[in-house]
């Protein structure tokens, strides 16, 4: 018996797409389903399922977080509320993506194409180097304005942080670190917002709570439990990279 989750953090499309699925694939088993992409992630360890449906945007981690993370071990169906346009870049590969709200018939030729693949035992293809052209295609597609300057307060100085200064942001639970090669400030814009306004071509989400600028990174480091820290070019400061973004630290050569 195939099996599958869902990854969504609204509650009635979990719910639609649940009942979407016992009309066309009733024998598929949901085993799981995932308000954010933590839990999804934790789910597709625990259980191991053929196919993963992902929201792309989820709480904390993304849907394309998770499929990053998750390294092949499923099938990933993306849904989306994107425009058409700008998903253009899931149709790629052997992978899928559902524009909301899902259609009945288009759910249905997903179903017919997953079921042929897990039928014929077909190889999943590079997750990693799909990943990587999804992000070019949506970079292109969006046209939000991307921050230019950083300002923060502290008493009464207001300090001025141009975006091609700063090195990373920390958060905690209250405020976010701004910090440049000379100098740092606090702001209380939380990294999720902060994201975005920044290209993710030049930010990389290394942690919950951190972005460092991929210009200032000089050398990874892996210690012998497997944990990855970041050093960087112009500051002491050493960063932790979690689990969830030690893709990103894989050999490879990024392009665009």
């Amino acid at each position: 018996m195939p099996t599958a989750l869902i990854a969504d953090d609204e509650d009635l499309q979990r719910g639609d797409l649940r009942r979407l699925l016992a009309q066309v694939w009733p024998e598929l088993d949901i085993v799981a389903e995932c308000e954010d992409g933590d839990e999804a992630l934790a789910a597709i360890a625990a259980h191991r399922p053929d196919i993963a449906f992902l929201d792309i945007r989820m709480p904390e981690l993304s849907g394309l977080d998770v499929a990053r993370a998750s390294e092949g071990r499923c099938r990933v169906v993306f849904t989306t509320a994107y425009d058409a346009h700008a998903v253009e870049a899931f149709g790629v590969g052997a992978q899928d993506y559902l524009l909301k709200p899902i259609a009945l018939d288009r759910l249905t030729q997903t179903v017919e194409r997953l079921r042929k693949q897990l039928a014929a035992g077909a190889a999943m293809p590079d997750l990693l180097r799909m990943m990587g052209e999804v992000d070019r295609q949506l970079r292109v597609s969006a046209q939000a304005e991307r921050i230019r300057w950083i300002s923060t307060n502290s008493g009464n100085t207001i300090k001025i942080f141009p975006i091609e200064e700063v090195l990373f942001f920390e958060s905690d639970s209250r405020y976010t670190r701004v910090v440049s090669a000379t100098d740092e400030g606090l702001v209380r814009t939380p990294i999720k917002q902060l994201q975005q306004g920044l290209d993710p071509g030049q930010f990389w989400q290394i942690h919950r709570g951190t972005l460092v600028a991929v210009r200032a990174i000089a050398r990874a480091r892996r210690d012998e439990a497997g944990a990855i820290t970041v050093e960087l070019r112009d500051h002491p400061e050493q960063l932790k990279v979690s689990q969830t973004y030690a893709w990103r630290f894989k050999s490879d050569v990024y392009v665009g």
